[in-house]
C-alpha cells in the first residue's frame, strides 16, 4: 500500500517550500486542483513567482513541463500543434505542440485572441485535441495552470464565461508579507537563484503515477446526501434572483467542482468523508470566477468573495 494523500501532499509542500517563500494557500489550493484532476487560473501582480511555483511542482512530482507565452499573434497551431507534410514519404505526420504535457503554464492567457484561447477547449474538457479530424489523446496528468495579470487592461481580451467556467479554480496570489518578501532577498543574498532549480536539493516522488494513485483514493472519499444538497444550495443561492447583486450565477458545473474539490479537502485532512466545513473551505476559488456582479455593486467596491462569504454565512448547515 502507498503512502497516503495527506503524506504526498505534505511531501510535495516541504519541497515546494525550499523554493518559494509564502503563498501557503496558493500552494494548498494548487495542489487541491491537481488532486481533483482540474485546471486553474491564477491571477496576480507580476513578480510573484507563479511561473516558478508551477515549474517546481512539475520536477517534484516528476511531471512533464511546457509554457506557453501568449501572445497577441499566437495562432491555434502554435499551441495544439499542426500536420507537416514530409518530402521523403510524401505522407502528412502531426508535430504536436507545446499542450502535449503533464503540466501546462499558459502565461499571460488573457494576451491572445479568443480564437487562440479557444485551443485550449477542448484539451481541457475533453482530454484530447483534434486537428484537420485526426484525435490526439493528451497525458493521464494533464493540467493547464494559465496565469493572468489583474492590473494590465490594455491589450488584453478577456476570458469568456465558457472558457473561465472550464477552470476548476482561480487562485489569487497576493503580494508576500514583509517577513516573507525580506527573506526572498535574503534567499537571494546567499546565493538562491530561480534559474537554476537543478542545482537545489529538491527531492522528487519516484514518479507521476503516485498522483495518480492519489486522485483514485480521493475519488473513494464519500459524500453524504445532505452534504450534496448543501453544495447545489451554495450554487443555487448565486444565481438571481435569490442574489440581487449578481446578473449572472454559478452553473451546474460548479456543483461538480464543490465536491470534486471538498473530497480532496477531505482526504489532504486525512479524512475518508467531506463536511460542510470542507465545502466552505473551497468554495471562494471554486465560485469567484463562474458568477458575474452587476456594474452597479461593481461601482460600489463589492467583490465577488463578499458575494459568496455573505451567501456562505447566511445559507443553512446540515448536521
Amino acid at each position: 500500500m502507498g503512502p497516503s494523500v495527506q503524506e504526498v501532499a505534505e511531501f510535495i509542500r516541504r519541497q515546494l517550500r525550499l523554493v518559494i517563500v509564502g503563498q501557503n494557500a496558493v500552494i494548498d489550493q494548487i495542489l487541491t486542483g491537481l488532486l481533483a484532476e482540474g485546471h486553474v487560473l491564477l491571477e496576480g501582480p507580476p513578480g510573484t513567482a507563479k511561473t516558478l511555483l508551477v515549474k517546481t511542482l512539475a520536477r517534484v512530482i516528476g511531471a512533464g513541463f511546457n509554457r506557453i507565452q501568449f501572445t497577441p499573434d499566437l495562432m491555434p497551431a502554435d499551441v495544439t500543434g499542426t500536420n507537416v507534410y514530409n518530402t521523403a514519404t510524401g505522407v502528412f505526420t502531426f508535430r504536436r505542440g507545446p499542450i502535449f504535457t503533464d503540466l501546462l503554464l499558459a502565461d499571460e492567457i488573457n494576451r491572445t485572441p479568443p480564437k487562440t484561447q479557444s485551443a485550449l477547449l477542448e484539451a481541457m474538457e475533453e482530454r484530447q485535441v483534434t486537428v484537420d479530424g485526426e484525435t490526439h489523446r493528451m497525458s493521464p496528468l494533464f493540467m493547464v495552470l494559465a496565469t493572468q495579470n489583474p492590473i494590465e487592461y490594455e491589450g488584453t481580451y478577456p476570458l469568456p464565461e465558457a472558457q473561465l467556467d472550464r477552470f476548476l479554480l482561480k487562485i489569487l496570489v497576493d503580494y508576500p508579507s514583509l517577513e516573507e518578501e525580506v527573506q526572498v532577498v535574503s534567499n537571494w543574498s546567499s546565493g538562491f537563484n530561480a534559474r537554476r532549480l537543478d542545482v537545489l536539493p529538491l527531492e522528487c516522488l519516484p514518479d507521476s503515477s503516485v498522483i495518480l494513485q492519489c486522485r483514485a483514493a480521493v475519488r473513494d472519499v464519500v459524500v453524504e446526501e445532505g452534504v450534496r444538497r448543501y453544495m447545489v444550495n451554495l450554487v443555487r443561492a448565486t444565481r438571481p434572483p435569490a442574489a440581487p447583486n449578481l446578473t449572472w450565477g454559478a452553473s451546474p458545473r460548479a456543483a461538480v467542482a464543490l465536491l470534486l474539490t471538498a473530497k480532496v479537502q477531505a482526504a489532504l485532512d486525512g479524512r475518508t468523508f467531506v463536511t460542510p466545513d470542507d465545502v466552505k473551505a473551497v468554495a471562494l476559488p471554486v465560485l469567484r470566477h463562474r458568477i458575474v456582479l452587476r456594474s452597479e455593486a461593481e461601482i460600489d467596491g463589492i467583490t465577488p468573495d463578499e458575494i459568496i462569504t455573505d451567501i456562505i454565512r447566511r445559507l443553512a448547515v446540515p448536521r
